[in-house]
């Protein structure tokens, strides 16, 4: 019976990441079907895909970046309309577009002559316009969340770990479950220490 209920878990672990992750595909391809009246399944999330490829090469010319421009600069003048859309926009280049800021992470000790360390992504190099130069701004993913926090760290107290992001977030984000990242040969921008937790 012990062997059974071993084998039982073991599949519901094999098998309930890969029902989860089949299950939202198929709620995001009906969801896009139905929104455009597609009765194929799925045929609606590949036109969806083409047209955003579509919208984004149609940016990349001269034209059409000037014609945006001008559509921004019309949502920026409307109160309401401008947190929305500058705040979604800047999540988004955060981590997908040309400005990615969820590049850099960092080792952080925050309690002066503590042990503790917090793993973070630095998001800004100076905070020199609020009177901070010696400072940096880190943000820190929460565990089994969607969630963080953004708290303002000495640069001293900041140390790079030059590993992969993607693999420092999703060991944050599983709380630790994952394998944890490799860390690489370090780079270590100006005013931010070299010397890794524990190393000598």
């Amino acid at each position: 019976m012990s062997r059974l209920f071993n084998y039982f878990f073991k599949g519901v672990v094999l098998l309930a990441p890969l029902a989860f992750t089949v299950y939202v595909c198929v709620r995001v391809f009906a969801t896009i079907d139905g929104w455009l009246g597609i009765p194929i399944p799925g045929v609606g999330f590949v036109a969806t895909v083409a047209l955003i490829t579509l919208f984004g090469f149609l940016a990349s010319s001269f034209l059409t970046r000037q014609l945006l421009s001008m559509v921004e600069g019309v949502l920026e003048r409307l109160p309401f309309v401008r947190l929305l859309y500058s705040s979604t926009k800047d999540l988004l280049n955060a981590f997908v577009g040309e400005k990615r800021r969820f590049d850099k992470p960092v080792l952080v000790a925050p309690f002066p002559g503590g042990e503790g360390r917090v793993l973070g992504f630095i998001t800004q190099e100076t905070l020199t316009t609020i009177g901070m130069s010696e400072h940096v701004a880190v943000y820190m993913p929460q565990s089994y969340n969607f969630a963080g926090q953004l708290m303002i760290f000495p640069a001293t107290a900041v140390t790079i770990l030059d590993a992969e992001s993607a693999d420092v977030m999703a060991f944050i984000v599983s709380g630790g479950v994952t394998v944890p990242p490799v860390r690489r040969d370090l780079r270590t921008p100006p005013g931010v220490s070299k010397r890794i937790a524990g190393a000598p």
